[in-house]
């Protein structure tokens, strides 16, 4: 008798104990859920909904709003427009975040000696991150100018002439390539900052006992180093590729998607149907389309990450 006594008031202490367990974590998580709610799943519903309209930015009276189903959706799956900026969005992502994810590293191991004045140097090379996108585009544009640009009188002084002067931002060749060292150079610092704190955070032991094992440098590399920073690179990798799908701002003050549409983005796209043609319900469209795009990106990134953190 004793025993179903104390056996009923142990289960009911353990749910009491689960059930304040529960508690506290939706206490804790209801900040970040509200969050979500507000800055996420609303405004995707809202986009939702005005994707199915003619919603304009500046209401006439004369012809209010009307539901249009999928129309907008229709036409934008019709739109050469979009899909060379979703191609764009990709060749960007799959350049960008390889290079710079290697040169972060690279940059990582540098400054992760000790010599005298680093602090300096891993001041020197993080500056650019601080900087605003605008500022930096800026000055880039002042870089790549065809005529009077650094870039290119550089070019024509190593080459003692051989190389023309090079239209960076007016050819179509080369105005995406040159978007793209102006975001490796303006990021690659903040991946550095990440791939430092987890080169520190090795213990010293483990390259001890590869050296007594004989390893090269190669090797404590490529056995210790690289399977140490695992989680980090994939941290890099992730956050990166996110940085890279929401590229517009240089764009947009150096090229405004052009020339030809050779720098043309999605999110370049969304914003001039939503405010320079002041299409809000075609704009909500892309805006829908590119969400759910991302979505399916991230998704299979996590089962891939899953899989491979499974072995």
């Amino acid at each position: 008798m004793k025993s179903d006594i104390s056996n009923a008031s142990s289960s009911v202490s353990m749910k009491m104990q689960r059930r304040r367990e529960a508690l506290t974590a939706w206490l804790f998580s209801a900040p970040s859920l509200l969050l979500l709610l507000f800055f996420l799943i609303i405004p995707f519903i809202m986009a939702f909904v005005l994707s199915l309209t003619d919603q304009r930015m500046i209401p006439n009276p004369n012809l209010p709003t009307e539901f249009i189903g999928l129309r907008n959706y229709i036409r934008l799956f019709g739109e050469e427009t979009f899909y060379r900026a979703i191609l764009n969005n990709f060749i960007f992502a799959a350049i960008v975040v390889p290079l710079q994810t290697s040169f972060a590293l690279i940059l990582a191991m540098l400054i992760n000696q000790k010599l005298k004045m680093i602090n300096l140097y891993r001041t020197i090379y993080f500056s650019p991150v601080v900087v605003t996108m605008v500022v930096v585009a800026v000055v880039w544009s002042n870089l790549f100018n065809p005529t009077e640009g650094f870039i290119n009188q550089f070019l024509k002084f190593i080459s003692f002439g051989r190389i023309q002067p090079i239209g960076w931002l007016q050819d179509t060749h080369w105005a995406f390539p040159a978007i793209m060292i102006l975001s490796i150079w303006q990021g690659v610092g903040f991946q550095m900052v990440i791939f430092l704190a987890g080169l520190q955070d090795i213990p010293a032991e483990l390259y001890e006992a590869a050296r007594v094992d004989g390893a090269s440098k190669w090797q404590q590399f490529r056995f210790v180093t690289l399977p140490q920073l695992r989680n980090t690179t994939i941290f890099v990798v992730i956050t990166t590729t996110i940085l890279a799908f929401k590229l517009f701002t240089q764009v947009w003050v150096l090229t405004k998607g052009g020339p030809q549409n050779a720098t043309m983005t999605t999110i370049v796209f969304l914003y001039r149907q939503g405010f320079r043609q002041l299409r809000v319900g075609y704009a909500s469209t892309i805006a829908v389309v590119f969400f759910l795009i991302v979505l399916t990106i991230s998704l299979f990134q996590r089962v891939f990450l899953k899989e491979e953190g499974g072995r």
